[in-house]
């Protein structure tokens, strides 16, 4: 696994680093060495975030964590990982077998998710502000615009924090 450490706001020690590296290369035994882990490290005042960033074989797997220091945002975020991983591991894995038979719980009933709207609407070029006041404006959590610069999509979405992210997507031919 490849591992890759962005530190903000903060200097890193040689101990501190050798500690992520040693417990993030324990999570070895669920990938090859195509998986790459991006770790950021952001100290936010008194708190200490840390976010680590899966990537295998196209499929991303994200958790984050704050506390008092790294140390202990590092063994939060481990576990948080390892249940995720387990659950991406086990999603696949049944949808490989593909088993017929389904489990039916008494009296509930269980819905598949189907597409049941479909929105079109005019993409005029913006900028990441111009965007920031549209998404303001409509209320929804996620908001897709045509960005003047790069004429490329973009997604602003609502965080978790109440702060705003923007996504980016890469174009690999």
């Amino acid at each position: 696994m490849r591992i890759e450490i962005v530190v903000k706001n903060y200097q890193m020690g040689e101990k501190l680093n050798n500690i992520i590296v040693k417990k993030v290369n324990k999570l070895d035994k669920y990938f090859d060495e195509e998986a790459r882990c991006k770790i950021y490290l952001k100290n936010e005042g008194k708190d200490s975030k840390m976010e680590i960033q899966l990537d295998y074989k196209g499929a991303f797997i994200r958790a984050q964590a704050y506390a008092e220091n790294f140390y202990d945002a590092l063994d939060m975020v481990l576990p948080k990982l390892e249940r995720q991983i387990y659950k991406q591991r086990t999603k696949l894995e049944k949808q490989r077998v593909a088993q017929p038979e389904a489990f039916e719980f008494e009296g509930v009933e269980t819905v598949d998710p189907k597409l049941v709207k479909t929105k079109r609407f005019d993409m005029r070029p913006m900028s990441v502000d111009e965007a920031i006041e549209e998404f303001e404006m409509i209320g929804h959590t996620f908001y897709v615009f045509l960005e003047q610069d790069s004429n490329k999509i973009k997604v602003l979405y609502l965080r978790d924090d109440g702060n705003l992210g923007l996504i980016e997507p890469v174009y690999n031919a």
